[in-house]
């Protein structure tokens, strides 16, 4: 039996104890904290009463680039929290952070963190019993306490590491189900079935600065002495940047390498062919609406009309970080360039499906089609694969995008805004080549203000082109079928508009 010792010097009463495995001090910060993991041993404690016991050994922490860690505080709602318990996940296509934040006043809440995007969670109830994880089919509606929500994601997840204390604690390694709701407003609803009653919390999403943080790490990446190897195709050395990277390329034959399984020496491969040249190379540092921005992925991707697969068109998508917003997207398109990132929320479809609305603002279907990547270089933060294979339908409303891809498991929004070439280009200081980087948001009007015949004869040869192209839409469904494709290739970027397969829509 291990008596626990009062210490007074923080705003709520903390209790310490030695650890039944190595003795080191435990602490329990939190009355509602039935578990902790020992920092020295890596010990699993239960709490029961006024006693510990050594219940296992937990993992070691994935060690990512998130700037959080124990024992950082900020605000929330003008009331003070500290981070005191961690928990990681891992999911088909990534993993994620559960950290547990604990106010001055001792409640326990959730602040969810998947690769760089932030939820502050409490806990709800869905005021009925929790319905069967399988009967929740990705894409439909539901209602809860009077609001509609989508279902997002339905995974089986597991448990890879834990720090700190915690008030639930997963078995170790043991898969279960997690259901993801979101709504328009940008509410995300979890239901947990790692425990019985299954646990909800509902929060939303939140800008790391306005949590005001304090105590975060220095450095957001993973000394590389560790994260250096060679190539299991050629032999070349291969150095990862950022400690989260689930996928990484060689830049001597260009392998896709999966990093998910550690850096050992029968570390999986899948060589790829004909490479595409990215304009903006991978490394490059750019000031993009207001924030410094890392290029560390890019990626090609090609769409088809689901009746008819000859018509084609391609984008590419830059993958850009940043320490305190996590990640973006630099979507290049015919139509132009767009920067956005997945939505918090899930906007709502009307029920023909050729509108959405998010966060009160209403979007017109502009495109439905399949996509595919079929190259890629760099380091991204989930697993990623040549064929991955989406269905996207790309939303527009004055200058933002609005972008839904599907897979069977999950469904991803993105949201964002087009940006002019022009921007781009002196952003990434590629003003000496910015006539490669223009779109279709260049003016087709010469820079005196005049009309010359050529370009009469061009608009009239595009007004001709789309006559015919009404005509071809009267016959097809726009709501699965891409009545707008060409195999000129003239198309934007749908998920494109920077969606992405299994790219962490999750949390």
């Amino acid at each position: 039996m291990t008596t626990f010792m009062a210490t007074l010097d923080t705003p709520q009463r903390a209790y310490q104890a030695p650890c039944p495995g190595c003795g080191a001090p435990v602490e329990f910060r939190s009355a509602q904290s039935a578990f902790a993991v020992c920092p020295y041993c890596q010990s699993t404690v239960a709490r029961q009463g006024e006693t510990l016991s050594r219940i296992g050994k937990m993992a070691e922490l994935f060690d990512d680039f998130s700037p959080l860690q124990l024992m950082a505080a900020g605000k929330f709602k003008d009331q003070a929290f500290t981070l005191v318990g961690r928990l990681q996940y891992r999911y088909r296509e990534g993993t994620w952070t559960e950290w547990q934040a604990m106010f001055d006043d001792g409640r326990i809440v959730t602040l969810a963190e998947d690769n760089g995007a932030y939820v502050f969670a409490e806990p709800a109830s869905l005021q009925r019993e929790a319905p069967p994880a399988a009967s929740f089919r990705v894409g439909a509606t539901t209602s809860v306490g009077g609001r509609q929500f989508s279902v997002a994601s339905n995974e089986q997840v597991s448990l890879i590491s834990a720090q700190g204390e915690l008030p639930h604690l997963p078995a170790l390694g043991a898969p279960f189900a997690m259901v993801e709701l979101r709504n328009a407003d940008g509410v995300v609803l979890s239901i947990d079935y790692s425990r019985t009653p299954p646990e909800v919390v509902m929060g939303t999403a939140v800008m790391l600065d306005a949590l005001q943080m304090s105590g975060l790490k220095e450095g957001s990446t993973k000394d590389e002495k560790g994260r250096q190897f060679s190539c299991p195709n050629c032999g070349a050395p291969v150095a990862v940047t950022l400690a989260a990277s689930k996928s990484i390329t060689c830049r001597s034959c260009n392998s896709i390498i999966d990093l998910t399984q550690g850096l050992a020496a029968e570390i999986s491969h899948a060589e790829q062919h004909e490479p595409v040249k990215p304009l903006i190379e991978l490394g490059t540092i750019g000031q993009l609406q207001g924030l410094s921005w890392q290029v560390v992925g890019f990626q090609h991707r090609m769409g088809h009309d689901p009746q008819d697969s000859d018509e084609q068109f391609g984008w590419t998508e830059y993958l850009l970080y940043n320490r305190k917003r996590g990640f973006s997207f630099l979507v290049d398109s015919e139509e132009g360039w767009s920067v956005v990132k997945p939505a918090t929320g899930a906007p709502v479809l009307n029920e023909s499906g050729q509108n959405a609305t998010y966060l009160g603002r209403r979007y017109n279907l502009k495109y439905s089609y399949e996509a595919e990547t079929t190259y890629v270089a760099g380091e991204f933060y989930w697993q990623v694969e040549r064929g991955q294979k989406t269905f996207n339908r790309d939303f527009e409303s004055k200058g933002s995008v609005l972008s839904r891809e599907e897979t069977p498991r999950e469904v991803t929004w993105s949201a964002g805004d087009k940006v002019d070439s022009e921007a781009v280009a002196k952003a990434f200081k590629l003003e000496a080549r910015k006539d490669l980087l223009e779109r279709a948001d260049a003016s087709p009007v010469s820079a005196s203000g005049g009309m010359g015949c050529i370009t009469v004869i061009v608009l009239f040869a595009i007004i001709m082109v789309m006559l015919l192209f009404l005509g071809r839409c009267t016959r097809c469904d726009p709501a699965r079928e891409n009545c707008a494709s060409s195999s000129s290739g003239a198309r934007s970027a749908g998920g494109a508009y920077g969606g992405f397969s299994g790219g962490g829509g999750h949390k």
